[in-house]
């Protein structure tokens, strides 16, 4: 596929070269009127900003040039993300293309000159899923082909399969009852009524707009409390999760054929992700698919009309059990004087299966690799160490980072039985305690790209009050290219927070939204074609002077206080002894 030209590149840098040569035309002016020791003293300061009062952070403005025209006239950004995407494809956690991903990226680290590049295994994370083939027949009353694909982790079917259409409401244990001895040699029609009349979904009413506007950016900084999950909340969800269990099993011993969710989005786009298990030890799904809601929906209607329907489905699907170990590729750009200290920069590798994880996330893996080879191909000599992580089992639950953190800075003790249940669906208990490695005090910040292809607008503080001035001067140089904006708001959900839950400091960049939530986000629609190449190079460009300012930065970054440890215990009042008079 042809890649598309990166206009941003020509048009900004034209742009600023001409600032930069109006720039240097009016210093050569003024360097005529001032004395000489003046000159001197601005010789010596040359390229560096005026520091924030009361921070030590001021910007090389050389080196933010060097970086800005090695970023914006050089990029290998598109290359990078087409093969990971087209070449690749998708790449769920176990699979054999996240292992090529895995292999392919540390290769390519490593061929720019990056030390130490390698794979570092964590785990067992279970077992790997892939698909080949997805095939979905109406055969009575008419014959049509319909659109539907696979959910992770649930198996294939052996060939073609045929079976009677049925509709099944089930949303509790109790509901078994009215379906035993019913399902066999059945497909499932799953979770929905019959919708009236012309009621397909439709794109949502207020959908966020495409990019941040000044009036957005400046209610990100407004601060909300965050909402609560209430106790009944969590135990509703916690049943939601048994639940799944247990219908997982009925179906298999009632012998149904194949599932059938209406995918809940409009015009053929569909968000497909997990139906079973990928430990092995779990009980098995039957096959499982999510149909286009306008196929479905026909479906749903006849069966309501009282005509008999029967579907052919055959899935080609697969587990691979020959390595349950998980893989995070590891790269450094080694430092000089501080090298023992680091600052990281990381994404995502792995994704969903239906797409090719363009936008979710090999749009941010791209931006990582592309910031470190940028800073390597300016030969910038950093003080401290800039490692590069590209995760995976993110999409499971922060799985990759979680681990590496845990390995190499922190760790609380989890009690086996809340290892299945999500954070947010646990009731609340006293911290266990924090076990800190040897690498814990050396971190001085870690960046996380996550949030489409969009560009950079600016970055989340983390409500950590201390960088917001430091980010605020780092952030200055890029006001052109839209990237200004540091808000105190503490964002979740992706892997800057295996880090900040152990009281490291780490940072969520803010971007603009695009088609992320609306159309890509887990989706079949997450492919190349949907990724903004002007913005991907935008940001490439932030996140490599950002982790040169931090690499440089005269100290660490501050940190919040740190995490709360758990209440000391009291006395053993039986093991004391009264000291002697």
């Amino acid at each position: 596929m042809q890649q598309r030209e990166p206009r941003f590149a020509s048009r900004y840098a034209s742009r600023f070269a001409s600032k930069v040569l109006c720039s240097l035309a009016l210093v050569a002016a003024l360097t005529l009127l001032l004395p000489a020791s003046s000159t001197r003293a601005a010789a010596q300061g040359a390229g560096r900003a005026p520091a924030l009062s009361g921070t030590t952070d001021a910007v090389d403005l050389a080196v933010v040039t060097r970086i800005r025209d090695e970023g914006l006239r050089r990029s290998r950004l598109m290359a990078t993300i087409g093969h990971l995407t087209d070449v690749i494809g998708p790449r769920l956690t176990g699979s054999p293309q996240l292992k090529g991903a895995n292999e392919w990226t540390r290769d390519q680290l490593a061929q720019w000159g990056l030390a130490n590049a390698h794979l570092e295994a964590w785990g067992p994370f279970g077992r790997g899923w892939s698909f080949s083939r997805a095939a979905v027949h109406m055969v009575e009353p008419q014959r049509q082909p319909l659109f539907a694909l696979p959910k992770a982790w649930t198996p294939g079917t052996a060939g073609p399969v045929r079976g009677a259409a049925m509709r099944v409401v089930i949303n509790s244990e109790a509901d078994f009852e009215k379906y035993r001895g019913k399902l066999r040699g059945k497909i499932l029609l799953f979770d929905k009524t019959a919708p009236p009349p012309g009621s397909a979904p439709a794109a949502q009413e207020g959908e966020r707009p495409r990019r941040f506007s000044a009036e957005k950016l400046a209610e990100l900084g407004q601060y909300k409390s965050a909402a609560e999950v209430t106790p009944e909340q969590r135990k509703a969800g916690r049943e939601r999760l048994e639940m799944r269990r247990k219908l997982r099993k009925f179906l298999t011993d009632e012998g149904a054929l194949a599932t059938v969710d209406e995918n809940p989005l409009p015009w053929g786009v569909l968000r497909v992700q997990s139906g079973g298990p990928y430990k092995k030890e779990e009980d098995p799904a039957v096959p499982g698919l999510v149909m286009a809601a306008e196929h479905y929906g026909r479906l749903v209607r006849l069966l309501g009309r009282g005509e008999r329907v029967e579907l052919e489905i055959e899935v080609e699907a697969r587990f691979h059990d020959d390595d349950p170990m998980a893989y995070n590729t590891i790269a450094d750009l080694p430092g000089t004087d501080r090298s023992g200290e680091l600052v990281m920069v990381g994404a995502h590798l792995d994704s969903w299966h239906t797409g090719t994880g363009a936008t979710d996330n090999a749009a941010g893996c791209a931006v990582a690799m592309e910031a470190l080879r940028i800073l390597r191909a300016l030969d910038l000599p950093p003080r401290r160490t800039i490692r590069i992580a590209l995760w995976s089992g993110e999409e499971e639950g922060l799985l990759g980072s979680e681990a590496y953190v845990g390995q190499h800075f922190a760790s609380r003790p989890e009690p086996p039985a809340l290892r299945d249940i999500p954070e947010r669906l646990r009731e609340p208990q006293p911290p266990a305690p924090l076990t800190l490695r040897p690498e814990y005090p050396h971190l001085s910040a870690y960046f996380n790209i996550d949030n489409g292809s969009g560009k950079i607008r600016g970055i989340y503080a983390q409500e950590n009050a201390a960088v917001v001035p430091i980010f605020s001067a780092w952030l200055e140089p890029f006001r052109d290219l839209g990237a200004e904006t540091v808000v105190m708001k503490s964002v979740g959900s992706t892997d800057h927070v295996s880090f900040d839950r152990v009281g490291l400091p780490a940072f969520q960049f803010i971007q603009d939204e695009l088609d992320y939530s609306s159309h890509t986000h887990h989706t079949n629609a997450d492919v190349y074609d949907h990724l903004e190449s002007d913005d991907l190079i935008q940001s490439a460009v932030i996140v490599a002077s950002l982790l040169y300012d931090a690499a440089m930065r005269p100290q660490l970054l501050p940190r919040k206080p740190p995490p709360p440890s758990p209440p000391a215990r009291p006395a053993d009042r039986s093991s004391t002894t009264t000291p002697r008079r």
